[in-house]
């Protein structure tokens, strides 16, 4: 009997939802082997929208699940793992209930099927619903504190595709031939689920896709005029394009061999050029010292749970502090390489003040504050003079990912 239509990438998606959160493997990394037996890209488009949704809105559909059993199922059942799966593809991706079941059951074969028709059925004739804002995790809750409502609002749907710019002056032009909105020079805001390689200005490498959060780290050290940066943990490449672009004499550290052949590309492909160095920034010594460094450190990556919901739910105290221990390190080593009245950038993706604001307070150099003028209207300067933005802000023009990042002159 051949297999239900859709029913590999239903597979697929019970797998990466399986490496998530038994495992805790990230999507990203998992997404290959969960998706190696489906052919179409459509399928694996699905499987990754399917596990998203689970992920993003994993705490309400337990409840709903919860409100529908007499005896609440294990956490890691493979029941409860295909009702939610269910569930999201029903009330997030609007998948009749009745293609639902086809596809969903047969994941249960020689298991307990009749229960999981009985409570989506259930769920279905009483019209469920899921809340209109995600509910976190408690303990995610309770270290984002007084913004945790807002950043839950932020996720309550998959991002939109940013787009930054090799050449600035061309933001109207870009922003109109993409049937774009911008929010900066520089930057074009698409509808999420376009084919990236198919855009006008792929090929000739026009621009490069980075969420505009992520793109003010570069932007802030401003004009290199052939000055000499370092972009430390460089890989996969956006700030050393931007960087590039900006006039600046950039050299590229990163450890991983696989992310530098993907910086290696877009150079190619956007026509910026970046020494690029493979290295261990623990160990590695630089032969002379640099005017200005970005570091954007390896950190928990909380701060892109828009995109890869998968940190809700990875993401504990032990990685924090695991990361933080990193950052301080990797920030001791940049401090030493730069040039008197030299510039140094920090930058993390985590909405961890371990990872942000208690890296930044220590540092001994002078600091160099932010001002409202070099940042997207709607976002402001901390207190400090650093900047912090969260996936619930710029909100109706479509948020942005949750990042911190400080400044300062040697």
């Amino acid at each position: 009997m051949a297999d239900p239509t859709g029913i590999h990438a239903r597979r697929a998606a019970l797998r990466l939802l399986d490496a998530v959160l038994r495992r805790g493997e990230t999507m990203d990394i998992a997404f290959a082997a969960a998706t190696k037996d489906v052919r179409r890209f459509e399928d694996k488009a699905l499987a990754r929208a399917i596990a998203g949704e689970v992920l993003r809105w994993l705490t309400d559909l337990d409840a709903l699940i919860d409100s529908a059993t007499k005896n609440n199922l294990p956490d890691d059942a493979k029941p409860r793992m295909v009702l939610r799966m269910m569930l999201a593809q029903w009330l997030r991706l609007e998948t009749p209930p009745h293609a639902v079941i086809a596809t969903g059951l047969d994941l249960l074969a020689g298991g307990p099927r009749r229960l999981a028709h009985g409570v989506f059925s259930t769920l279905v004739k009483q019209e469920a619903r899921l809340p209109d804002v995600p509910t976190l995790p408690g303990e995610v809750a309770a270290r984002w504190g007084e913004r945790a409502s807002a950043i839950a609002a932020g996720l309550a749907e998959p991002p939109p595709l940013d787009l930054t710019l090799r050449d600035w002056s061309e933001t109207a032009h870009w922003t109109n031939q993409l049937s774009g909105d911008s929010l900066m020079p520089g930057h074009v805001r698409l509808p999420r689920g376009a084919n990236v390689e198919t855009l006008p200005g792929f090929r000739e490498g026009a621009w490069w896709v980075q969420d505009l959060a992520a793109s003010l780290p570069a932007r802030l050290l401003g004009k290199g005029e052939g000055r000499h940066v370092l972009d430390l943990c460089a890989a996969p490449g956006g700030k050393s394009l931007q960087l590039a672009a900006q006039g600046w004499n950039v050299t590229s550290l990163d450890i991983s061999k696989r992310r530098l052949e993907l910086l290696r590309e877009n150079l190619k492909r956007t026509g910026l050029k970046a020494g690029i160095v493979r290295a261990d920034a623990l160990a590695w010594e630089p032969k002379h010292k640099f005017d200005a460094i970005l570091l954007d450190a390896p950190c928990t990556a909380t701060g892109t749970a828009r995109r890869h919901p998968d940190v809700l739910h990875r993401i504990g105290p032990r990685q924090i502090v695991e990361m933080a221990e990193l950052q301080a390190a990797l920030l001791e080593r940049a401090l030493l390489w730069l040039k008197p009245g030299g510039t140094l950038v920090y930058a993390t993706c985590s909405l961890e003040r371990e990872e942000g604001e208690e890296q930044a307070a220590p540092i001994a150099f002078a600091p160099q504050p932010f001002s409202a003028d070099e940042l997207p209207e709607g976002l402001a300067p901390t207190s400090e003079g650093w900047l912090r933005t969260d996936p619930g802000m710029l909100a109706e023009a479509g948020g942005l990912d949750g990042f911190f990042v400080a400044r300062w002159n040697s």
